[in-house]
């Protein structure tokens, strides 16, 4: 893959891959069609994972500022951690299995896109893996929660850069197409 396009360095989708979303524009979606049902749940499960990082940093900062005790975060982490751990993992499945295909076979042009979203869940499996390691860490009293805050920053950029490209291949296709097949 081109240095420019992995997820860790690239600043949105190329032009090429955009092709779609100058015909459905974002602030036009939610009064498609094909938006409700399978589109709306898919962004409501965007904005859960989004929810859950901004409440993991803002544990975290809690936790570093010592306005909750560490009995409390690590609760907390454990439960919300999980949650987002297990839901991103489960995301990820359904799309690469299911969704991107069908997606990709509607819109041949896209293929590449919907590579590189593939590739993507690849490079994050590593970031969910070290999520959970500094979030065990943080839970066992064997690291700080002003490290773990640090790492949560990064994994929250690199996983919003994904969700905002993602949804701008993905919705536009299904606003064209159609959610049959896919759900």
């Amino acid at each position: 893959m081109e240095e420019n396009l992995k997820l860790d360095t690239r600043d949105g989708l190329p032009d090429a891959l955009r092709v779609l979303l100058q015909t459905y524009p974002r602030n036009t979606w939610p009064d498609h069609d094909n938006f409700a049902g399978l589109v709306a749940f898919w962004l409501d499960r965007h904005l859960m994972f989004r929810k859950l990082m901004t409440t993991l940093i803002d544990d975290a900062e809690q936790a570093i500022d010592r306005k909750i005790d560490p009995q409390t975060h690590a609760a907390k982490l454990s439960r919300y951690g999980s949650m987002l751990l297990q839901n991103l993992h489960g995301h990820h499945q359904i799309e690469d299995h299911h969704y991107f295909p069908v997606l990709s076979s509607r819109e041949p042009v896209l293929n590449h896109g919907f590579e590189l979203l593939d590739s993507d869940h690849h490079a994050m499996d590593g970031l969910l893996n070290r999520f959970a390691e500094g979030a065990n860490a943080v839970i066992q009293g064997q690291s700080e929660p002003g490290v773990f805050r640090k790492d949560l920053l990064g994994f929250q950029s690199m996983l919003n850069r994904h969700l905002i490209d993602e949804e701008e291949l993905v919705v536009p296709v299904i606003l064209k197409h159609g959610p049959g097949g896919l759900g």
